[in-house]
């Protein structure tokens, strides 16, 4: 519940910049100079992009607990048999054994979008979280196309 209110707050955040940074490109284009004009333009695309990249963010939250949801659901969430260090972390060895499994599962059942969320698991476990983002994509899209 934590991390979701901080990301709400900093999404928050950065709608408020981006609004901010769209009305000073606004001011800049109403100058009229040509040089002045361009880059009130070069202003307005920053809070564009940056929109559309919070957008995807936020769907990709949205789809990754859609599929939670669904396979808790089935009971078919992976079970925690990670160790763990005194501190609490994760065992770096206990999170290869598992990827190992996981990634065997994937590449068993290659278009079973339930394999991908659970490799997904095991790559950010493994602390792999590019990998990790990938196998959920993967998992979201395979998903989409079973509907």
């Amino acid at each position: 519940m934590k991390q979701r209110i901080t990301f709400a707050v900093l999404s928050l955040a950065l709608v408020f910049y981006f609004v901010l940074a769209g009305d000073r490109g606004v001011v800049l284009i109403r100058d009229g100079r040509p040089v002045v004009v361009a880059f009130g333009v070069a202003v307005l695309i920053l809070p564009v992009i940056g929109a559309w990249f919070l957008w995807r963010v936020v769907d990709f939250g949205f789809r990754s607990e859609a599929l939670a949801r669904e396979l808790e659901a089935e009971g078919g969430l992976p079970v925690d048999e990670l160790r763990r260090t005194p501190a609490g972390r994760i065992d770096r060895g206990s999170a290869d054994e598992v990827f190992a499994k996981r990634k065997a599962e994937a590449e068993a059942a290659p278009e079973d979008w339930r394999n991908w969320f659970r490799l997904a698991i095991a790559y950010n476990d493994a602390r792999d979280t590019p990998r990790a983002r990938k196998a959920m994509q993967h998992a979201i899209r395979l998903r989409r196309r079973v509907r």
